[in-house]
């Protein structure tokens, strides 16, 4: 199986050969976030991560005290289930989920779907981990990793892509999550992290299971 830098990549590259314009755009709307160094409120390597209560699909409420007495915890915020880059991700992290919890981890992925359609879509129904709901973004603005879509994106979503973000999302038509990813350790502790603007390049399963050799 290829690693998911070159499936996104591959992804990547399929957008700028189908919309090259599109992706100009995107390109250009990346360039700027970066400049603005749009991600970097996001709690760091040291700092205590926030807690959170959030529901999962099945509205059942998932408390992060009490993910993190059974041992580490790896928290991802992806955008969506109708986001082709999140679909890529989660997939890869399902690839690697036993050696996650071989090593004694939590895997828990948040996004601000409304939690009867958060797990509806490419395969993220049969997930073995956790999926949370945010649909305020109140996690990922106290995780710092909030970002206000901007219209040129808004606008394919509700154009191109016929994405009414407000209904997936009950409420929150401009919010998303900067796909980001923590590993926090049994104290809350961030112990490791990635948190990249460009939402088309995600943090690498093998990776994440790296940093969680290193807490043993």
């Amino acid at each position: 199986m290829e690693n998911l830098r070159a499936q996104t990549d591959a992804k990547i590259e399929a957008g700028r050969q189908a919309n090259p314009d599109f992706m100009k755009g995107v390109d250009e709307i990346i360039e700027k976030a970066k400049a603005l160094e749009q991600g970097k409120l996001a709690i760091k390597v040291g700092e205590k991560a926030p807690s959170f209560n959030l529901p999962n699909a099945k509205g059942t409420v998932t408390n992060l005290e009490d993910l993190l007495a059974e041992g580490p915890v790896v928290v991802t915020f992806y955008r969506g289930s109708w986001c082709p880059y999140c679909n890529l991700q989660l997939r890869a992290l399902q690839a690697k989920l036993g050696e996650i919890q071989e090593l004694g981890a939590t895997l828990v992925a948040i996004s601000p779907q409304v939690p009867d359609g958060s797990l509806s879509k490419d395969e993220i129904s049969n997930m073995e981990f956790t999926v949370l709901s945010d649909q305020d973004a109140k996690v990922a603005k106290a995780y710092g990793v909030a970002w206000e879509v901007p219209e040129f994106l808004a606008e394919h979503m509700r154009v191109d892509r016929n994405l009414d973000l407000e209904q997936i999302n009950n409420g929150n038509g401009n919010i998303l999550p900067i796909p980001a990813t923590f590993i926090l350790g049994t104290d809350g502790v961030v112990k490791w992290n990635y948190v990249n603007v460009d939402y088309r390049t995600r943090s690498e399963p093998s990776a994440i299971i790296e940093a969680l050799k290193d807490l043993k």
